[in-house]
């Protein structure tokens, strides 16, 4: 089994793999750390939990954009026109993390 030892959010991990897809971890990882620089560039103190759940939470929605066109092309529809960036992306996704953190807390008190 094979193991690469990467660094995401400035904090080292060792990720477990098959052997011969360290490769394609890297370049996973090199995704992530794009999202946190993203992250980063709105401003702001995060976490480190809340700092990957806004990962988690683009790469989500990047996931979904990209099955919603995957339908539509299996069904012979055109691409969807691309959507104007949402200029309050940064507070709604800070919203939507403080509200998991409390749903997380509560949990974590019950």
């Amino acid at each position: 089994m094979g193991q690469v030892t990467v660094r995401v959010n400035g904090y080292q991990h060792t990720i477990g793999c098959k052997d011969g897809e360290e490769a394609h971890v890297l370049d996973l990882v090199q995704q992530i750390e794009e999202k946190v620089r993203l992250i980063r560039a709105m401003g702001g103190q995060f976490s480190e939990s809340r700092m990957l759940l806004h990962v988690a939470l683009l790469l989500a929605d990047e996931g979904s954009d990209l099955r919603t066109e995957l339908v539509r092309a299996r069904s012979g529809l055109a691409p969807a026109a691309p959507a104007a960036p949402d200029p309050q992306l940064a507070e709604r996704l800070a919203r939507i993390a403080e509200r998991i953190e409390g749903l997380a807390q509560t949990l974590d008190r019950g």
